[in-house]
Order: C-alpha cells, then structure tokens, then sequence
C-alpha cells in the first residue's frame, strides 16, 4: 500500500505531465516569461536568501553573493538574452545520396523533470539547472538539501509565489521524500551531490529508462611546477580551498609538488589565510562553517591522518575548523582516499611532471585538475595527459563561472553538464531531421541493385 507522501508526489507528477502536454510550454513567448518570473522573485527574495546562506553555512553576505547569488542574476540574464537564438534548429549536412535535402537538428524539451540539489552551495546549484529546464520549456520539481534548511525554505517560498505548482513545484523533506520521487518516471533527473548517492540516483533512473545529469565530485589535485609563481599559486589555492569552509565540489582537494617546495608552499598558505581571515579565522565575517555535526566529526576524523603542518583547531558547538594543511599522509588513508569537502589540505610529494601525471591518471577522473607553471609547455602537457571533468592553469575554481563552457564530470566525477547554452542543450532532447521534397526522386537508392556498385561508390 502507498503511503500519502508517495501519492502526493505522483499527483504532482501527474499534474505537471498533464499541464506539459497541453504543449504550452513549447513557444518563446511562455520561456521568457517564466524566466522573467525567476528574475524578479530572486530580486525580491535576495535579501531573505543570503540571510538563509548565513544561518545555514554561516557564508558572509558577500561571499554568499560572489559564489551564489550573483552568479544566479548572470545566468538568468544570459539566458533572457539567449533563449531565442538557443531555440533555433541548427542546420546540419545532407549527402548527395538524400538530395535534395536540408538537414536540421530542432531542440525538443524533454518534459517533467526532477532537480535534486545539494547542501553546500543550496541556493545557486538549484536555481541554476532550473534555469536550463524552463529555458528548455520543461516542468520541473526541486528537491533542496534538508541540510540546508533555511535555505530550502526560502526557496519553497519563492518558487511557490513565483509559479504555479504544475510549472515548478519544491518538495522539502530528507530521505523518504527522495525516495519517493525516484520511484516516479520523469523526463529528466538532474542530481548534484556525492558519487554514492549518484549512484543510487542512477539505478533509480534506469528502471525507467530516464537521462540523467549527474553532476557528483572527487579529489581535485593542484599540480605545482618548480617553474610557478609560488606566493601566487599558494594565495589562489587557498582562497579556493577554504572558501565556503573547504566544502566545494572543485576546491583543490590535495596538492601535488616538488619535496623542496612544501615547506615554503605552507608557510605562503598560512600567510595567505592570515591576510583573508586575520590571526584566528574563527572570528573572521568571512570564513564560513562546517554544514552540520556529522560532517564535522569526519572531517575531524580525517584530520587525524598525517602530521598537522598548520591549523588544526576546532570547535564542535560552533561546528568551526580552522584552514589546516596536513603533510605526510598515508596514501591509503581515508584522507586520501575519499572527498574531504571540508578544510583540509593534504601535500604529497612529487618529484616531476612525469610523476604527478602518474599519480593523477592512477585514480578515479576528477571534477576539476589545477596545474600550475610558468612553463606553459608543462600545463599543456599535464592537461593533454590526464582526464578531469574541467580543468584550469594558474587558477582554481574559475572555470565554474564560465557560463561559455559546459560544466560537469568525468567518470566517476560525473554524466552530463550544464550552464548558458549547456543547460538549456541538458533538458533538450536533439532531434535530426531531414525535410526533402516530393520532387527529384532519385532511382539510385532504389532495389534492384544489380549494376549500381559503381554509383554508389562515387556518391557515398
């Protein structure tokens, strides 16, 4: 027997579906609209949701604002700008044999579809797959992180005064409300979060044969060349490290260099944190906290492998980890085994480019690979060698903000990508089509066969 909340969800699906194919969602006029409704509840709630941002990973307004909501307001305005020409068929090739012919791919939306989206950065990795799938004219309904939950409840609000239920819905609650929706079919199931609960996300997924975007995570490795800026690279790292407290899908999760480089490298960190958050980070507006008490007692756990070079103070109340770099780790460690997603930089020794790409091309495809050199010849080398989801040279993190570029995975870092067009290409099936005319009925591809070989090998 059902139980209410999965017959609340199928009514909801159901309802969507219904409204999907009434087909109201497929002109330009009906896409603009809902992202003009998106722009202006996101306006009017900005204020609501960085306070939300700061009572659920105590993010300063302005970091909240850098790394979420601004980066919300740029999507929705490229996506206003571009929808029309996104929904253009875009002209493919006919070969001779078909002429006359033109050949087309259209872009259909894919229909109802299910965003799932994580606790970490909760306000701008729901919105923005939204953006894509009303872009694309689907329906959508949002899953928000019951770990993030003033955030989730800011969102409900703002989407439920936004849109009517059948156009975007939120459904809040932990497990069992998951659960319940991966039992239902849906056009789409796009899912940002860990690989194990990917995975899961996946099965589910496949007993009904639905696409997914999967966009997980991994060990983002930092390479350094003896070639690199050292103060620069040490002051970038960190900043990427333990923003958000460390806890970002493409911070720099270890760092691989040169043994006579490690010393020097953490006395740099060390300044660099100082310079962001003064002498004790834990007094610092800007330096955030860790989600909640579960994961801070594994990041406390992982902390215990390796010898502390800097940092290491904690508070459990506050759920407060201070910027820590670690040396000297096990390699079969937990910590470096699985995704810190949390302040800690372990530093492995490395003696060339030669074994860094060794070390790299040996485990799971990362989210993201940062290489750095003066040499450019080694980043280009490091970056042809090795596979990741994206990647950058004398940076961390920045691709991220590149709405140009497709943003995803790589084997296990993830299916699919997203942002500006790649979102809006992410909820849209692509059709190929070929229109022809009645005239000019070419004989050649035509049975009998006999004495056509020729032929067909100077038109094919």
């Amino acid at each position: 027997m059902r139980n209410q909340r999965e017959l609340d969800v199928k009514a909801l699906v159901s309802r969507q579906r219904a409204y999907f194919e009434t087909r109201v969602t497929l002109p330009l006029k009906w896409r603009q609209e809902q992202l003009r409704a998106l722009d202006a509840a996101a306006r009017e709630h900005e204020e609501a949701i960085l306070a939300a941002l700061k009572a659920d990973l105590a993010k300063s307004p302005e970091e909240a604002y850098l790394t979420e909501v601004g980066s919300i307001h740029g999507e929705l305005k490229t996506a206003l700008k571009q929808v029309k020409a996104w929904m253009q068929p875009r002209k493919g090739s006919a070969p001779l044999v078909i002429q006359p012919a033109r050949a087309w791919q259209y872009a259909d939306p894919l229909g109802v579809t299910l965003i799932i989206a994580p606790w970490n950065y909760p306000y701008q990795l729901s919105l923005a797959p939204l953006i894509g799938a009303l872009a694309a004219g689907c329906t959508a309904v949002l899953k928000p992180s019951e770990h993030a939950p003033e955030t989730s409840r800011v969102l409900a609000k703002l989407l439920g005064e936004a849109f009517p239920p059948e156009v975007v819905s939120v459904v809040e609650g932990g497990v069992d409300e998951s659960r319940a929706l991966l039992q239902e079919r849906w056009d789409l199931i796009f899912f940002t979060g860990g690989t194990q609960v990917g995975r899961t996300v996946a099965e589910a997924a496949a007993r009904h044969l639905t696409p997914t975007i999967l966009e997980l995570g991994g060990k983002s490795p930092c390479i350094i060349h003896r070639s690199a800026d050292l103060e620069v690279t040490a002051r970038r790292i960190a900043w990427g490290k333990f923003v958000n407290a460390g806890q970002t899908c493409i911070a720099p999760d270890y760092v691989l260099l040169p043994p006579e480089l490690k010393a020097p490298f953490t006395e740099l960190v060390q300044k660099a944190v100082r310079s962001f958050y003064g002498d004790d980070a834990r007094a610092s507006a800007d330096y955030g906290r860790i989600v909640n008490a579960r994961h801070f007692e594994r990041i406390s756990a992982l902390a215990a492998d390796g010898r502390i070079a800097f940092g290491g103070e904690r508070d459990a109340k506050s759920r407060y980890f201070s910027p820590t770099v670690i040396t000297d780790a096990p390699l079969t460690s937990p910590l470096m085994q699985e995704e810190i997603f949390g302040p800690l930089l372990p530093l492995v020794d490395c003696a060339d480019t030669d074994e860094a790409i060794r070390f790299v091309r040996a485990r799971p495809k990362p989210l993201a690979l940062y290489s750095f050199a003066k040499d450019a010849a080694v980043n280009e080398r490091v970056l042809a060698e090795t596979s990741s989801g994206g990647a950058v040279t004398n940076d961390v993190c920045v691709h991220f903000a590149a709405e140009g570029l497709p943003f995803g995975g790589v084997g296990e870092s993830g299916l699919g990508g997203y942002h500006g067009q790649a979102s809006f290409d992410a909820f849209s099936h692509k059709k190929s089509v070929v229109k022809r005319p009645f005239a000019l009925d070419m004989k050649l591809r035509y049975p009998p066969y006999t004495g056509k070989l020729g032929l067909l090998r100077r038109f094919l």
